[in-house]
């Protein structure tokens, strides 16, 4: 057994407890039905048709869970197969789904190079995989021969600036622990932790919680014997080499180089939003939503037929701050920026609902044509490059 799969037998991640199911939902990006369709099909999914979904590297079972809920409660048709090495994972899973009662699920204990034999699928997750990989090229590839040719991955990758003082301590604890089980590599690792110097990068570093919250995590972060980082022009080059390219970022502010400074003429996107990263320095994690190549590129919110959903706020209490101020807070990775918004843009936020469509909330909110265009299209933008605004038809 490699290190690798002996890590995860002995330590399942991440750390859930399968009766927590009747308490909670674990949401979250990528993978949410609204997310991946906003960003891989233009908010304009048919979901009377079954969409098929891969689960690769799927772990406890945060993505499969989260994707078969939604899919489950919103009536919509769906079959998933779940592939992980893990068989001490693949059990959590399993008893997740179980404790909901969620059905359409094909478990399969594996690998997700194997991933094209199961295909094609509409939607492929693998959230916290390929950066683990003995070749991660190799996964890129296998996952770019299962999509389907118009359909999309969505992805999360580690990044390097944001993990500031991972790497130096997982040589050393890795050199430190050789030949020891995983408990007492666990059990060492701890120790030596414990005696680093309060001036240490890692614990200067607020943005790295996962070996507060449980051994799992302590193991995942600080243990890992297979953990390679990517800066965004590494992960669009890795993407180009399988045939795909980035659909998608939900929090596209961040890879914005004009938060910063003015972009040089010329300069093409990828160079700008490694800048970008490197000017930021806190993103510990890209996630994207990837394309084949030579798929079609889809744009939401394009027609008035498509419909907005907020995230993570209610219409009414972003409608009253909005109409009151012009301007709203958005925490990301620890820095709160100040968004402008114009006023009027309360009227229409009022109305969303996952239901109405443009059309509608255009009507509702009683605009002129030359107020809604000075508007909405604003607002969509700028809440759609925080995350806070998806179009999907998942509800309607």
């Amino acid at each position: 057994m490699t290190d690798v799969a002996a890590q995860y037998e002995a330590f399942p991640y991440p750390e859930r407890d399968p009766k927590d199911e009747k308490a909670r939902l674990i949401t979250g990006s990528p993978s949410h039905p609204l997310e991946l369709d906003h960003h891989l099909f233009g908010g304009q999914r048919d979901w009377s048709v079954t969409i098929r979904i891969l689960v690769a590297g799927g772990g406890t079972g945060d993505a499969l869970i989260q994707l078969a809920q939604v899919l489950t409660s919103a009536g919509r048709a769906y079959e998933i197969t779940y592939i992980d090495l893990s068989t001490a994972s693949r059990k959590v899973a399993e008893a997740r789904a179980k404790t909901r009662g969620l059905k359409g699920i094909t478990f399969i204990t594996g690998s997700l190079l194997d991933a094209p034999q199961y295909g094609p699928f509409d939607y492929i997750d693998c959230c916290g995989v390929l950066h683990h990989l003995p070749e991660p090229q190799d996964g890129f590839d296998a996952l770019a021969a299962a999509v389907a040719p118009e359909g999309g991955i969505g992805l999360m990758v580690y990044a390097p600036f944001g993990r500031s003082g991972v790497y130096p301590l997982q040589d050393a604890f890795g050199a430190l622990t050789q030949g020891l089980s995983p408990q007492q590599k666990l059990a060492r690792a701890k120790a030596m932790f414990k005696a680093l110097p309060e001036g240490h990068p890692f614990k200067r570093n607020p943005h790295l919680v996962d070996h507060k919250q449980s051994d799992a995590g302590f193991y995942d972060l600080l243990l890992h014997s297979q953990d390679r980082p990517y800066r965004i022009d590494q992960l669009s080059q890795s993407l180009s080499n399988s045939g795909l390219a980035i659909g998608g970022l939900p929090q596209a502010f961040l890879y914005d180089l004009e938060r910063f400074t003015q972009r040089p003429d010329g300069m093409d996107d990828v160079t700008a939003m490694a800048l970008a990263e490197k000017l930021d320095g806190t993103i510990k994690t890209h996630v994207v939503y990837a394309r084949l190549k030579s798929s079609s590129p889809k744009v939401a919110g394009q027609s008035d037929r498509a419909v907005p959903h907020l995230k993570g706020v209610s219409a009414g209490a972003l409608a009253k701050v909005v109409a009151s101020t012009g301007e709203i807070p958005v925490t990301l990775n620890g820095v709160t920026h100040k968004v402008s918004l114009p006023k009027q843009a309360g009227r229409v936020i009022a109305g969303i609902d996952g239901r109405r469509d443009i059309a509608a909330l255009r009507a509702g909110a009683g605009l002129d044509p030359l107020a809604w265009a000075a508007t909405w299209p604003k607002t969509s933008r700028t809440l759609e490059q925080f995350g806070l605004l998806l179009y999907s038809r998942l509800l309607t």
